[in-house]
């Protein structure tokens, strides 16, 4: 059996980024989601599973619902990849609000990812045009944390990504 296995889903290449230094850093067996084998469950100790974040919803997470008889058997955590600034307020929001039922208490950590505006689909720049609208009413000091970070990344493309949020996850594996 391998020690353990790493599953991602991303929408604009960030999470696949996260997954690729956690799987170098740990020796994991690193897939896509879309390439994903059930089958593939059996042969695994341990299963991360990584995700980003879109509007205030950790994408992906039917995935540990849909495996979730055989992922309840093995050690699971998750990783999700958001562009905000990491704010424990927030966080504890986002964890309550989409780890429920059968995945409530699964461990969840935290990656900053990034922003490229340009590169945003159109829904998701609908909601960056939203957000911007927001903050142009407001002094700079009052900003939302996703107000600053849109605010940021008008200015250009913005990246925060760095091999040490995957710390914590690490040490989760040890």
């Amino acid at each position: 059996m391998s020690p353990g296995l790493i599953v991602y889903k991303s929408k604009y290449g960030t999470t696949a980024k996260y997954a690729r230094w956690l799987a170098q850093a740990t020796g994991f067996d690193c897939v896509d989601a879309k390439s994903f084998s059930a089958a593939d469950l059996d042969n695994y100790e341990t299963v991360i599973f990584g995700s980003g974040i879109y509007a205030s919803r950790i994408s992906g997470l039917s995935f540990l619902k849909k495996y979730w008889g055989k992922l309840q058997e093995k050690e699971v955590a998750v990783f999700c990849v958001g562009a905000f600034s990491y704010d424990e307020k927030a966080f504890k929001k986002l964890y309550t609000d989409n780890f429920r039922d059968e995945i409530a208490g699964i461990p969840c950590f935290y990656c900053r990812g990034a922003l490229d505006i340009e590169s945003l689909s159109m829904p998701d720049k609908l909601l960056v045009k939203a957000v911007q609208k927001s903050a142009e009413k407001k002094e700079p000091s009052a900003y939302t944390p996703a107000e600053k970070t849109v605010m940021q990344a008008l200015k250009g493309k913005c990246d925060w990504t760095d091999k040490s949020y995957l710390q914590p996850v690490i040490d989760f594996i040890g």
